[in-house]
């Protein structure tokens, strides 16, 4: 790849009318924020396969986090999930962030693991098992407290198995109950963002099944709550863009969970399997961010972008670096659509010519405009090289010294 290649492609942009140092700005202001998970031993419900170059602890997986973020340029902040990530003294884990160049991110309580909550957590029939669960995230709120968090990530595996074993009505009552405590302990400038899935671990229903569920309560929470859009918790053949489309359009998508599948929720790379819906995804958020209300536009600059995935067979920080990339390609596809072009297609209701003018952004190789951005961040050009030839790689296989597996 050469200067001439960026060239050609500048006079190209240019040419339909892109303003390309505007496009290079917002590629530059683009932030990713990776889950310490990732970084972590994880696997299926039949296996978890270990690793012996993976991170053990937390301290670990936030050094992890920040080579992610020295290579690409993308992922100052990382999530965190308690109790996995549970320490003697989050002010401590806050300044080793620090220390590294980055930050925590969302916190992710867990409600899922303990045994209590094999029939459910806040919409357990049992009261105090609700409490429980209550108190469990009203301490993640005390812990973004300490760590100087604004999210607080919400996903819920309540649910049941079989017709009659739960009262769905009365489930849902004593969600909203749950959250609107939690709620209430948020400090100004938090936000609850609500996550939905429609069924795993429970195969009846689930508590929080899709986006209208997760927006209906969102809203009777109040406006520090917003929706969570996983891109893997859909049916099959759902239309994500248009729930993002909808949720922006009502100022309550709050963030995204990144991951891609084929079939499920299969926490794959991103865009291993569906780059396009990606590229669509952001369609919609550059839209909104051109042509709508000032309201609309607030919701775009504050969409968290987060990676969650689980790394099984994957080499966890390469394999992460390779998501972190996807999502910057499709993001600078999608500011190359001519919003303009669309319109006039729409206007005078050419189906295929409105196709085309959105479909031709995803075709472009951006490959030479993410080249000159790093060099003009001064990253590397190719991360995933930079990191098999690194230091950083070296030390991760020294773990190995002291793998137990």
């Amino acid at each position: 790849m050469t200067d001439q290649d960026y060239q050609l492609f500048e006079q190209r942009q240019r040419a339909r009318g892109i303003d390309v140092e505007r496009v290079k700005s917002r590629l530059k202001a683009l932030k990713i924020e990776t889950p310490s998970w990732g970084f972590g031993d994880s696997g299926t419900r039949f296996k978890v396969f270990r690793n012996r170059y993976a991170a053990r602890m937390p301290y670990e997986r936030i050094e992890d986090a920040a080579e992610v973020h020295r290579l690409t340029g993308l992922c100052p902040s990382v999530a965190i999930h308690i109790p996995w990530d549970k320490t003697d003294s989050y002010d401590g884990l806050r300044s080793h962030a620090e220390s590294l160049g980055v930050t925590i991110g969302a916190i992710n309580p867990n409600l899922f693991q303990d045994d209590d909550y094999m029939l459910g957590s806040v919409t357990n029939a049992d009261a105090t098992i609700r409490r429980k669960a209550t108190e469990h995230l009203l301490e993640c709120v005390d812990i973004a407290r300490q760590t100087g968090s604004r999210d607080i990530s919400l996903w819920f595996a309540d649910g049941t198995n079989y017709p009659g074993q739960g009262d769905l009505r009365a489930r849902k009552t004593w969600m909203r109950e749950s959250l609107e405590e939690v709620y209430g302990a948020l400090a100004p400038g938090m936000r609850m963002l609500i996550e939905y899935k429609f069924f795993e671990p429970a195969f009846y229903h689930t508590d929080l099944a899709d986006w209208g569920m997760a927006y209906n309560l969102a809203c009777k929470l109040g406006p520090q709550a917003q929706v969570l859009v996983d891109t893997g918790h859909h049916a099959p053949g759902t239309n994500v863009e248009h729930i993002v489309a909808y949720l922006l359009d009502e100022c309550r998508l709050g963030g995204f969970h990144f991951n891609s599948r084929k079939y499920a929720d299969d926490d794959l790379i991103v865009g291993a399997i569906d780059p396009y819906e990606l590229f669509l995804i952001f369609y919609q958020i550059v839209h909104a961010s051109e042509d709508a209300g000032a309201d609309v536009r607030s919701t775009v600059d504050n969409i968290a972008y987060m990676i969650d995935q689980s790394h099984n067979i994957e080499p966890k920080v390469e394999a992460m670096v390779r998501s972190v990339l996807n999502v910057q390609t499709q993001y600078a596809k999608a500011l190359l659509v001519d919003h303009a072009e669309v319109r006039a297609a729409q206007e005078r209701q050419d189906v295929l010519g409105a196709e085309e003018a959105v479909r031709k952004a995803f075709e472009f190789d951006v490959g030479p405009l993410l080249r000159v951005v790093r060099e003009e961040q001064g990253l590397p050009v190719d991360p995933i090289a930079a990191f098999r030839e690194g230091a950083y790689n070296g030390k991760i296989k020294k773990r190995a010294s002291s793998f137990k597996g």
